[in-house]
Order: C-alpha cells, then structure tokens, then sequence
C-alpha cells in the first residue's frame, strides 16, 4: 500500500512538472506569436492574444511588455503607458525583454505625455546602460533645458558632441544656450557649424530663426523658421516665432495667418503652444477691431486655463460688450465710419462741433468749436481738443502731457481725452488744475448712447 500510495504521489507530481514544462514552453511561443502579429499589423490579435496571457497570470511581465507594444503601434499611447509602468515596477529584464529597448520606448512615451521628471530618469538610466550612446545625453540635455536648468543642459549636450562629434541637434541646442548666456560668438559658431554638418536637419533652423529674432533681424528669422517648419516636431513652435515675428514687424494680417495655422499644427488643445497661439490671434483680432473673434480666443483659452496670462482682465474689460451695442461699435466699426461715431459723440457729449477730424493709430482727433445759437455773430469762436481712444491699455500720464501740449500748439481753451479703457492714477493725477478733462469708459458709454451710436 505504501509502495502504491508512493508511485501515485510520484505520478502526480511528474504531472505537475509535464504541465508547468509544457507551460514554460509554449509561453515564449504564444509570445513570439504576438511579435509577429505586431510585424504584421494585427495589433488587436496581438492585444487579445496578450490580455489572455495576463488573465491566466497577471505576473506575466512579458505579456504585459508585448500588449503595451502592441498598444503602441496601434497608437493607444495612454494603454501603453500603464503597461509600460507596470514592467517598468516589476519586471525582470532578459533576452525576450531587452531593458535598454525597454527603456527607449518607455522614455518616448513620457515624452509625448510631457512627463518631463520620469523621461529625464529613463534617459539617465539609458546612459548608464548604453555609455557611449551621444543620443542619451542629448535627449537628457533637452529636457533638463526645457526645465529651465541652461547649465545643465549645456553639459550634456558637450558629453554627447564628445561620444558623436557629428551630433546636429547637440550643436544646435548648444548654440542656443550659448547665445541666451550672451556668448554670441560661440553661439554663432555652433549654429554654423550645425547646419553645415547636416544643412537638410530643419529643426537647426529653428535655432537660427531664436537667435536672429532676437537680433531684430524679422525677415531672415521668418525665412529661418519656414524652414523648420519642415520639421514636424518643431513646426507649431517655428509657426508660432514666424507669427511673432510679423507682429514686431508690425504685419498684424500675417500674424494672424501664422496663428492660425499654429492652432491647426497642434496636436493637444491643452499644450502651451496652442494656447500662446491662440492668445496671440486674440491680440491680432484685438487689434484688427474684431473683438467678438478675440472674446472667442479668450473663452477657450479659459476653459483650459482660465489664469493664463492676462486673458481673466481681457474677458472681464470687455464683459458688457455684449450687452452695450454703442460701445461694441465703438470698438469694431471700421476707421472712416469710427470719425462719424466720434464727431456725433462730440456733440452729443460736449456740444462741441468739428472743425477738423484726423485718424490716429490710437483713435480719431477732433478739433471743435462749441454749438452756439448765436453762430450768426462774427465772433472769434474758441477752439478745443477732443482725442478719442478706442485702445485696450490704460492712457499713461505720459499721453496726457503730449495732448495738452498739443493742445496749446494749437491754441485750444481745452483738451478733452475720452477712451474705451481707463486711465492710469498717473494721468489722473496729472491731469488735476489742468485744462483738460479726462472721459473714462463707464462715462464715454453714456456720451455714446445720447448720441444714438
């Protein structure tokens, strides 16, 4: 009986160890399986073939490792990302998962989440694995510079010109921190020296256009960054520098094109970029007169972040346009009919009657006589200043002091200086035992609705 009992135990346990041999054998085949689905793009063949895998054992690391591969190529970054994660906190590296592979991959999707922390020390760990590799260290400097740490940055892009002299986008970005240092020289060198490495690598370009904008050099950075533009990593940042080149230029209508096309080169409605694109066609519609299309800027901006830059104090400083039409077309009508709107306002708010009326980049000049019933009388009338500003920043005292001096040159018994916006305490002081009368907006609204605008 023992004898019996003994070769049953024995039995069951050579079944035990067929099973789990079996297993262990046509695990790597089932893996190798999905390899291939991967090579042939069935990624949701690879996908189910892998979660059945994990179902039957969760701690299969390498069936975690292959379905996030297979999220990857099937583009499914955010599903890849957590599988990743979990071989990353658990796994056990070998043949059929190569840790620097592993590595590679995994930095490149914290990457595209702009998880800059975790990518940096997948990189670094890269560097440790593969010594000798320049692209390590460059993609640590990158993200060390994006961190604003030039210092750092700088040292491992020369550790990765020291394992690859040839490393373009190492000279570049060495040039750039070179040149924000004020070594002009050197920076110059770099750039120089990078595109003649490689003239077909655009995102150098870039770098040319950072340092020629900054040089006040318009329109040798736009044809810089048009170039980089041909790089899809760097275009939505060269649209959005050819952008802002045009509107220190001055070429607002250019501007406004280059933003535009800024948003629609994003990928992420949430990234910095889309929203500085978006802030700055604000300020060309803005500046255009198309303030409903500047509100509509604004709006989404704070739907995503609603403490960017000054858009909570542009959508608060135009609240009631909406609601108030006289000031609305105050604000966007076009220049020739804003003179009407503004010689009706001078007689209406003032009894002022307009001798002459002027243009101004700021708004409309009027010089005025007063509305008298006794206008029949050869009398010498007295002439008075009306300036109307239809600006969104506060008159500086400093605009004040040049209408009353322009308002004496001309003989005038009174400036008057009405805006859309405010006046600073400066100009308010200023203006205090002068003649001249400052019109904010509250009571520019109301000067606008007697005279029917």
């Amino acid at each position: 009986m023992v004898v019996i009992a003994v070769s049953l135990i024995l039995l069951v346990l050579i079944g035990f160890l067929g099973v789990f041999v079996i297993k262990s054998l046509a695990a790597p085949k089932k893996i190798d399986t999905i390899n291939k689905l991967i090579k042939q793009q069935k990624y949701a063949a690879a996908q189910k073939m892998a979660k059945s895998l994990i179902a039957k054992d969760p701690r299969d690391y390498h069936a975690h490792y292959y379905l996030g591969k297979a999220y990857l190529a099937d583009r499914k970054n955010e599903l890849a990302l957590m599988e990743y994660k979990t071989v990353a906190q658990n796994a056990l590296f070998d043949a059929r998962l190569p840790e620097a592979a592993f590595r590679k991959e995994l930095s490149g999707l914290y990457l595209k989440f702009n998880q800059l922390d975790d990518a940096l020390k997948e990189f670094l760990l890269l560097t440790k694995l593969e010594p000798t590799n320049a692209e390590h260290f460059y993609q640590c400097g990158r993200i060390v510079e994006l961190q604003n740490n030039a210092e750092s940055a700088l040292g491992f892009y020369q550790k990765a010109i020291k394992f690859n002299k040839k490393h373009v986008k190492a000279w570049a970005g060495m040039g750039m921190i070179l040149f924000r240092a004020k070594q002009f020289n050197e920076a110059k060198k770099a750039i120089d020296y990078a595109l003649r490495l490689s003239p077909e690598t655009f995102s150098t370009y870039y770098y040319l256009g950072k340092i020629q904008k900054e040089n006040k050099e318009y329109s040798a950075a736009v044809k810089s960054f048009e170039k980089a533009c041909r790089d899809p990593e760097f275009k939505q940042r060269a649209l959005l520098e050819r952008g802002s080149c045009y509107m220190m230029a001055g070429a607002t209508d250019n501007a406004q094109l280059e933003f535009d096309k800024a948003i629609k080169a994003g990928k992420d409605e949430r990234s910095q970029e889309t929203l500085y694109a978006r802030y700055f066609l604000a300020s060309c519609y803005e500046k255009n007169r198309k303030i409903d299309k500047a509100i509509e800027q604004w709006q989404i901006i704070s739907k995503i972040n609603r403490n960017f830059r000054d858009v909570p104090s542009k959508l608060s400083e135009y609240k009631d346009l909406q609601s108030n039409d006289s000031l609305k077309e105050f604000l966007t009508c076009s220049n020739s009919e804003f003179v009407e709107i503004c010689k009706k306002a001078a007689l209406a708010g003032f009894n002022m009657v307009a001798q002459t009326s002027e243009e101004t980049k700021w708004g409309c000049q009027i010089i005025a006589t007063e509305q008298k019933k006794d206008d029949w009388m050869n009398v010498r009338k007295q002439m008075y200043l009306l300036n109307f500003y239809r600006i969104t920043d506060p008159i500086e005292d400093s605009e004040i002091r040049r209408t009353l001096d322009f308002s004496k040159s001309k003989n005038c018994a009174k400036a008057y200086a009405c805006t859309s916006s405010e006046f600073t305490t400066s100009a308010i002081r200023f203006a205090e035992n002068r003649p001249i009368e400052l019109v904010p907006k509250e009571r520019l609204e109301q000067i606008l609705a007697k005279a029917g605008v």
